[in-house]
């Protein structure tokens, strides 16, 4: 029997069909239409899988009563190591609507969640991976931890993306007494000063004080976890104690507007290339920022996922470009 080889990036994320509402800023209907699509952890296992083979990378997708052949058919041009399905006869597949009113985005459940927690990955392929990603408030992230510690000589890479609706003010104290077990911690800019009460919008300055804040307080053990702010258009900035703050810039900025045509689902991706970089640059989190920068960038590109196909030297293409041509390119620029 062939020795269990766990995954080098697996999230807890959950597996949603998101719908759209477009609304203008006195509720009537913009005439705007977007196809349902698949969200939520996707995102962060396709930001991995850009980067690592299917048998590398590992989610859990609960498939209801109602599940659509076409979704089937969607995640496995992917590869169909990545997803390990459970069938839920007696609910339906995990539902939200993204409503959309002028500048304002709400984001509601239509269906039960059923939430995707350690120990559903005991006894699977996805037992043990190296790094582990989820998305929660903090007691959420704290509960996780707790399983994690169930395990024997498990100690994954946890990468934290928290939820937006929890990075307030309130939620600090949780949000602190938690970040001593989280390896990696990476909300995004607003999120970020929100929790911690300072002024918006965001600028470089407030992004560098927020990120030295949390590692004031002290993330991972002894301090010596990370922070990763993701921050749009800025970039991204990523900090330690050890080594001090950089700023990553983005793949696409300012000058390629028409590239930006989609930020669903960049914030996951960027997370799942990290993980999936951590692993290629001995947990380099610097570098691995680069390769978190590539997944979003293909992933802003459209609405929905990237398109996978086969270059002629067998490498995978992604939006008919290649990631390690776009990361070399990206070097280039930041040095």
């Amino acid at each position: 029997m062939a020795e269990h080889k766990p995954p080098q990036f697996v999230t807890l994320g959950m597996f949603i069909i998101d719908e759209f509402s477009f609304l203008d800023e006195d509720g009537n209907s913009t005439g705007k239409m977007l196809s349902p699509q698949e969200s939520g952890g996707t995102y962060a296992a396709i930001g991995a899988r850009i980067w690592l083979e299917p048998d590398e990378v590992g989610m859990v997708v609960d498939r209801g009563h109602d599940w659509p052949s076409y979704v089937q058919k969607d995640l496995e041009r992917y590869g169909s190591d990545i997803w390990m399905f459970r069938d839920q006869p007696d609910a339906k597949t995990t539902r939200a609507l993204n409503s959309y009113m002028g500048d304002h985005r709400s984001f509601d459940y239509l269906t039960p969640r059923i939430r995707i927690t350690p120990r559903d990955l005991k006894g699977t392929r996805l037992a043990g991976a190296t790094r582990l990603h989820f998305i929660c408030s903090p007691s959420r992230a704290s509960a996780i931890m707790s399983e994690v510690r169930e395990v024997p000589d498990w100690d994954p890479i946890t990468i934290w993306e928290p939820i937006p609706d929890r990075c307030v003010p309130e939620e600090l104290e949780p949000l602190i007494e938690v970040l001593p077990s989280i390896s990696i911690l990476s909300p995004n800019a607003e999120e970020a000063l929100t929790v911690l009460s300072l002024p918006l919008p965001p600028t470089k300055e407030t992004i560098e004080e927020a990120a030295q804040k949390f590692l004031d307080i002290g993330v991972g053990g002894d301090g010596e976890g990370a922070v990763i702010i993701r921050s749009g258009e800025l970039g991204a900035y990523v900090s330690t104690r050890s080594k001090g703050g950089k700023w990553m810039d983005a793949y696409w900025t300012a000058s390629n507007p028409e590239k930006v045509v989609d930020v669903t689902g960049a914030g996951n991706s960027f997370l799942g290339g990290l993980g999936a970089g951590l692993s290629l640059v001995d947990d380099d989190v610097y570098e691995a920022t680069m390769y978190a920068t590539i997944s979003a960038s293909y992933v802003i590109e459209q609405e929905g996922l990237p398109r996978i196909s086969m270059a002629i030297d067998g490498s995978s293409l992604w939006n008919g470009d290649s990631p390690k041509e776009r990361l070399k390119l990206l070097r280039e620029r930041s040095t």
